[in-house]
């Protein structure tokens, strides 16, 4: 290490026990996207207690705070999530929550990096200015509440970067990372791969009629026949998705609302369609609006197609991942980092959308132990998760913006985006809107099918 990364090691530690005790804190306060309330409440409190002004972002959690070095240069957005799992099987789960993901250990971190920037020196020799961000609403679920929202125009999309994003909070960002926990195993601190695929939110209602199971089923139209149909041909579409393209289509039937005598007369459904590219997406998503399109017909049933925008496909910059292997490097040893720069995950995250336009980051920090998503989740090693977390970020943060900021300048410079503005970038993401009333009958009996987006 050399003089300056020893600086910021001292500045995290000191103020290690304000970390590990929010890391605690947050665990034992999970709450769902666009309700992290109190999440958002103790992160304030905190930071307003380090001296920050903060913008909150009002009606849905969040906020963001800026530090300005005192020299021109570009800025650098740091970010740490807020919300969690609703997984109520997770035996410390709370009002059926938990943190199985370790978002909290994110925000925990960013307390972290944001006291550490207060100390004495912190800032010296860097440009530009750093924006420290606690964003909600990752995990793309509740997509019926979120779409509520939407009507209700307190959200205009489905997650938080993207919402944040729309808002203008990212307008005047250069350039983006953040740190996602996980369980990598005792060997591995630190851990990143090129990227991962995309998604859009797709909500299904298949629309039948209710008559008595028994007595009179010939007079009903069963809507829970309709959508099984409808996934089995979608099931049955896999062997057509190209393996480059790395199609995922994963839906969950909602239930149904009635009693067991009745023949149900509605059926929803939560899915999404991941993809590699987001052509990729539109193209498959028609084949499966068309099979479940195809079920209802068959069945004298009707459905409504519901298609959002979710995340656009994530790709690190490689050079920024050479600079965030190496900062990984000094810190644990370069023994203890795995970086793999053709790495493909096909799990999607909103931070996809941050790449589409600008150059960006994503690395995992071990700590966890169990299966992401899962009842055996849990936090092992916090230290690990959060306050190295936090250390790889500040020395990241320091090698980006030292010699008048010339690594981030280089990097941004040479980064060709998606797409050459957040104006074009969300234009593209609305043509995935899609609001059908699919199968239309008329009195006689005579259908009228639509399920294209045009």
């Amino acid at each position: 290490m050399n003089d300056r990364q020893k600086l910021i090691v001292n500045n995290v530690n000191t103020h290690k026990q304000l970390i590990l005790d929010a890391e605690r804190w947050l665990w034992a306060h999970p709450q769902t996207g666009y309700t992290e309330w109190e999440a958002n409440g103790y992160l304030t409190e905190k930071f307003e207690a380090l001296g920050y002004t903060l913008t909150q972002a009002g009606n849905i959690p969040g906020f963001y705070t800026d530090i300005d070095t005192g020299k021109p240069g570009p800025k650098l957005c740091i970010m740490g999530e807020l919300d969690a799992l609703d997984i109520a099987n997770h035996p410390e789960s709370v009002n059926g929550m938990t943190h199985c993901c370790g978002h909290h250990g994110q925000v925990a971190a960013l307390l972290g990096i944001a006291a550490a920037l207060k100390e004495p020196g912190a800032l010296d020799g860097l440009s530009g200015s750093i924006r420290l961000m606690a964003v909600p609403a990752e995990e793309m679920i509740q997509l019926a509440f979120r779409e509520e929202l939407r009507k209700q125009g307190v959200i205009g999309y489905m997650g938080g970067k993207v919402e944040f994003m729309a808002r203008g909070y990212f307008d005047d960002v250069d350039i983006a990372m953040m740190v996602h926990g996980g369980s990598n195993g005792d060997d591995i601190d630190f851990k990143c791969g090129l990227g991962n695929n995309g998604c859009m939110a797709k909500t299904i209602k298949f629309k039948g009629k209710s008559s008595h199971a028994g007595g009179a089923p010939h007079l009903g139209v069963n809507a829970q026949y309709a959508a099984m149909l409808g996934l089995q041909a979608c099931n049955d579409l896999r062997e057509t998705f190209q393996e480059k393209d790395t199609i995922r289509f994963h839906p969950i039937m909602m239930g149904v609302n009635c009693a067991v005598n009745i023949i149900p007369d509605e059926m929803k459904i939560e899915s999404y369609v991941r993809g590699k590219t987001l052509d990729a997406m539109k193209r498959e998503n028609k084949k499966i609006n068309r099979a479940l399109t195809g079920a209802a017909l068959a069945m004298g049933a009707g459905v409504e197609l519901c298609d959002r925008p979710g995340y656009s496909p994530e790709i690190h910059d490689k050079a920024f991942m050479q600079l965030v292997e190496k900062c990984c490097g000094e810190l644990v040893g370069p023994d203890r980092v795995k970086f793999d720069y053709n790495a493909w995950s096909t799990g999607s995250s909103d931070f996809g959308d941050i790449t589409c336009v600008m150059p960006g980051v994503q690395f995992n920090a071990s700590g966890a132990t169990g299966t992401g998503h899962g009842i055996d989740y849990y936090i092992t090693d916090a230290n690990r998760l959060c306050v190295n977390s936090a250390k790889a970020q500040l020395f990241v943060t320091d090698a980006l913006l030292s010699n008048d900021a010339a690594a981030a300048k280089e990097i941004i410079a040479n980064y060709q985006p998606q797409y050459p503005s957040i104006k074009a970038y969300f234009e593209a993401i609305n043509d995935l809107i899609l609001d059908k009333d699919a199968v239309k009958y008329d009195e006689a009996g005579h259908a009228t099918v639509d399920f294209l987006n045009d």
